[in-house]
C-alpha cells in the first residue's frame, strides 16, 4: 500500500513471497496480484532481485482480508487504498461507509434472488410431489420424449 522502500537495507525480519503466503494463508498468485496493484507494503528487494516483505505486509493482508470479509471487491479496496495513500489529509471513513452502502445494496439484491429461487423450489416440490416422493409409478421419464419412444419399441424375442 506504499511505494517500495529501496533506500533501506532489508531487515532481518523480511520474507520472500512464499513465506508471506504461508504466514498469511494467502496464495502466491493473490499476493502477486495485490502487490502489483500496490495493496501490499514491500520492504525492497533481495540481492537476487526477489521482492521482500515484512510485518507491514501482513498488516496490509489483514486489512484486505477484513474488507473482503465485509463484501468489498478488490477493485473497491484498490480505490480506497489509492485515496488512503495519496490523500492523507482526507479521512477514509466516509469513503469506506459509501462502499459499505454499496455492498449492502448488492447483498439485498442477492438475498432477493435467493428468496426467489427458494420460492421456485417450493413451487416445484409442490407440483411434483409424486415424482419426488417415488409414490407409485410417478417418474420424470413420463415427460421425456426420447424415453417414451424407446419404451414403445419392444425388444426382439429370441428365435423370432
Amino acid at each position: 500500500m506504499t511505494p517500495t522502500s529501496t533506500s533501506d537495507p532489508p531487515a532481518a525480519s523480511t520474507m520472500m513471497i512464499g513465506e508471506l503466503a504461508r504466514r498469511s494463508g494467502t496464495s502466491v498468485k493473490a499476493l502477486r496480484r495485490y502487490e502489483g496493484m500496490g495493496l501490499i507494503y514491500t520492504a525492497g528487494r533481495s540481492p537476487g532481485g526477489y521482492r521482500l516483505f515484512d510485518q507491514d505486509a501482513l498488516w496490509c493482508l489483514q486489512v484486505i482480508g477484513n474488507l473482503r470479509g465485509l463484501g468489498l471487491t478488490v477493485a473497491e479496496i484498490r480505490e480506497l487504498a489509492g485515496v488512503y495513500l495519496t490523500r492523507p489529509d482526507q479521512p477514509i471513513g466516509p469513503r469506506l461507509a459509501e462502499r459499505l452502502r454499496g455492498v449492502r445494496v448488492r447483498l439485498d439484491a442477492r438475498i432477493a434472488e435467493l428468496q426467489q429461487m427458494r420460492q421456485r423450489i417450493d413451487e416445484f416440490e409442490a407440483s411434483h410431489q409424486a415424482e419426488l416422493g417415488c409414490h407409485g409409478q410417478a417418474d420424470f421419464r413420463a415427460g421425456d420424449p426420447t424415453f417414451r419412444s424407446r419404451s414403445r419399441v419392444r425388444p426382439a424375442t429370441a428365435g423370432a
